[in-house]
């Protein structure tokens, strides 16, 4: 390989070498891929061939897929999903078998868009799409260690006929997924609005909650955790504000209307006192801090009797776009995630505070399983 060599070309070299062991990918499309890139740089649009990967067998169809390629993307292949007959079990199913987490070869990725977040966290695609109906896009980013963001519910279409689910894009940093925000949330084109604001003012008021009043968390998650926004409360970051972020728990209000009962009284106080309490929380362009998950990456049997979204389902309830970014690894070597949550609409905003925020903290190491990177690189 050269370092002539087209970005596809080293996407696919490195699905060809990593995705075996792995499992990330269900379908490969190479051929499409390299000649969607060369028409991409030839026409001289955006994103030039930028290689990228869909979710499950029907990603290529969606909003976010169109989008991209409008703009000059490639899509490599279709990401893993889980199976059928695997209700809660958050690993991905590759075409050659069980994807698993590229940081513990033992524990699952994170689901559903498991596939997805291998991909990135490997190098074997530059972005993904995703989508989040309780947390599938934040919980694989946090247990693969990339970046992931669930839009605001509603501002782009949804997968799921309740509403919870919202378009999501996964990505090796914020900085990276500014492409998805740019071609598919602001449209793209020379007239759309840039992907990201001026530089934020800085210190950005924050209220910081362990377990948002309600989840049962691993200490070691949450000391990770706390210890990332320590450390951006010292570099001048964040300024923690005197807010209790104390939400109902929302199993019961979520579980009803997945299950098409949205009229549940339950559903409607909880969803109205949560509304309620995070229009608080979030006034003055406050962010909200939190883990993404109250537990570390679990073995491939399943979470047993955890919610692994337990801090992450309350946001598809209210609609708050939400994401993951890096904080840490626990002592047996797994990755932590620490959400972001802002107001509804505020997706682009949020991007740029993930932006700051990560460029605060330590950069994201390379998980072993990508291995060393091809020449040319």
């Amino acid at each position: 390989m050269t370092r002539t060599t087209s970005a596809v070309a080293r996407a696919l070299e490195r699905i060809g070498r990593l995705d075996p062991a792995l499992h990330a990918f269900i379908e490969l499309w190479p051929d499409e891929a390299l000649a969607r890139e060369r028409e991409a740089v030839a026409r001289r649009l955006p994103l030039a061939g930028l290689p990228f990967a869909v979710k499950g067998p029907s990603g290529i169809r969606s909003f976010a897929a169109r989008r991209l390629i409008a703009a000059g993307g490639s899509p490599v292949g279709a990401t893993s999903v889980p199976g059928p007959g695997t209700h809660w079990q958050t690993w991905g199913q590759g075409a050659h078998g069980r994807t698993v987490n590229p940081w513990r070869a033992d524990r699952t990725p994170g689901g559903s868009s498991a596939g997805s977040a291998v991909a990135v966290a490997t190098g074997m695609a530059e972005l993904a799409t995703g989508s989040d109906g309780a947390g599938s896009v934040r919980i694989p980013a946090a247990w693969c260690g990339v970046f992931g963001l669930k839009t605001t519910n509603g501002l782009l279409p949804s997968p799921d006929r309740s509403g919870l689910a919202s378009a999501g894009v996964l990505a090796r940093s914020a900085a990276a997924a500014e492409p998805y925000l740019r071609e598919v949330v602001a449209g793209g084109g020379p007239d759309a609005a840039p992907a990201l604001p001026l530089p934020l003012p800085l210190p950005l008021p924050a209220v910081y909650s362990e377990d948002l009043g309600f989840a049962e968390v691993d200490p070691e998650v949450a000391a990770v955790v706390r210890a990332a926004v320590d450390r951006l409360v010292a570099a001048g970051t964040v300024r923690l504000l005197g807010r209790d972020a104390a939400l109902l728990d929302p199993v019961r209000a979520w579980t009803a209307i997945r299950g098409g009962s949205p009229d549940d009284p339950e559903a409607v106080r909880v969803r109205r006192t949560n509304d309620e309490r995070l229009e608080a929380l979030l006034t003055g362009g406050a962010l909200l801090l939190t883990p993404v998950t109250p537990n570390r990456p679990h073995g491939h049997e399943g979470p047993g009797d955890l919610y692994s979204t337990a801090l992450t389902w309350a946001f598809n309830l209210s609609g708050h776009p939400a994401a993951s970014l890096p904080a840490g690894f626990t002592g047996d070597g797994c990755p932590v995630g620490l959400q972001l949550v802002a107001a509804r609409g505020a997706d682009v905003w949020l991007l740029a505070a993930a932006r700051a925020v990560e460029d605060a903290l330590p950069a994201a190491p390379v998980p072993p399983a990508a291995g060393r990177p091809a020449a040319g690189r």
